[in-house]
C-alpha cells in the first residue's frame, strides 16, 4: 500500500492561508473505479482511498508511516510569496488618499 504525504494548497475560494499548515497522508487507490451496472455510478472496493489523515508536522506524518510500515512519497510544498499590502483593504476608502478614485 502506497501513500502520499503533502501539505495542502489553499482552495480557490480562500484568500488567506487557513488550513494549509497541516500535513496530509492519503493513500493511493489500490484498484480502478468501476461502473455500477444498475445505477451507472462509479464505485470502488478500495476503502483505503477514502482515508485522509492530518498531522501537525511533516515529521509526525513520516513517523506514522514508518511505524505502520507504509511506503510513501513526500511532496514538498512550493514556497509562496506573501501578498500583504501595508494598509490592506481599508486603504481603498481612506480619507487621506493621494490619487483620484477610479474604478
Amino acid at each position: 500500500m502506497r501513500a502520499r504525504i503533502y501539505q495542502p494548497a489553499r482552495t480557490a475560494m480562500q484568500s488567506g492561508t487557513a488550513k494549509t499548515h497541516t500535513w496530509v497522508l492519503e493513500f493511493a487507490p489500490a484498484s480502478a473505479r468501476g461502473i455500477d451496472p444498475l445505477m451507472g455510478w462509479t464505485s470502488s472496493d478500495d476503502t483505503q482511498s477514502q482515508v485522509r489523515l492530518r498531522f501537525e508536522t511533516r515529521a509526525a506524518a513520516e513517523a506514522y508511516a514508518a511505524e505502520k510500515g507504509i511506503e510513501y512519497d513526500l511532496v514538498e510544498p512550493k514556497p509562496r510569496r506573501a501578498n500583504v499590502r501595508p494598509r490592506g483593504y481599508g486603504e481603498n476608502f481612506a480619507t487621506d488618499r493621494k490619487g483620484a478614485w477610479t474604478h
